[in-house]
């Protein structure tokens, strides 16, 4: 038998989304319009470093500050000139912080680039409202579930007929089982979660 979490599906929604934020493969702040970039904008217009400093170590602070001075003295020359010079300021910056992440720098991403899952998360900050972040967020989670458990049930009904069908429907069992897993998993790493769940038992089965 299946054991469904008990568990809210906003609660399941924000887990995989702080799971989606947390890989390190996702380069948010690499693209043009990421929040480091924007944050650079606005220091290079204003002549003050201090917006991007939080987005780099201590450490890091003289080198980013280094870098900031030199490109507003080739911005001055304007045109093309300040263009390169920007440019420049901006890689080095995500490099500094990606480096201080522990995650490469690959260059910087075009705008609009972003994943549809990290702007809305981002639309919520700016607006200062989580009510279509999290109506989204438990959609996506309630369509997942939906559309594995209806091919899992589909699979079952054939089952029996031959091994092929009894291979499809093992298939669609791992596949469901799998996403729920990852989900609750989720779910009990997110702050705030209710207990983990114990351990299976020694003759519990994982797939």
């Amino acid at each position: 038998m299946i054991r469904r979490p008990s568990v809210p599906l906003a609660t399941a929604a924000f887990a995989l989304l702080a799971g989606f934020l947390s890989a390190p493969a996702r380069a948010h702040c690499d693209t043009l319009d990421g929040p480091v970039v924007t944050d650079a904008r606005a220091a290079l217009a204003a002549g003050d470093p201090t917006a991007v400093l939080k987005w780099v170590r201590a450490e890091d602070e003289t080198q980013v500050r280094a870098a900031f001075a030199r490109t507003l003295g080739v911005r001055a020359a304007g045109g093309e000139a300040a263009a390169l010079a920007d440019t420049w300021f901006f890689e080095n910056l995500v490099r500094i912080h990606r480096a201080g992440e522990g995650a490469p720098y690959t260059g910087l991403a075009p705008a609009g680039t972003v994943e549809p899952g990290i702007a809305a998360a981002d639309r919520a900050i700016a607006t200062s409202s989580i009510e279509a972040l999290v109506a989204d967020l438990s959609e996506q989670v309630k369509a997942g579930v939906a559309h594995r458990f209806q091919r899992l049930d589909a699979a079952r009904r054939h089952a029996g007929h031959d091994v092929e069908a009894g291979r499809a429907w093992v298939a669609a069992y791992v596949d469901f089982i799998h996403y729920v897993e990852g989900v609750h998993a989720a779910i009990q790493r997110a702050p705030g979660a209710a207990h983990a769940q114990p351990e299976p038992a020694s003759g519990e089965h994982r797939h």
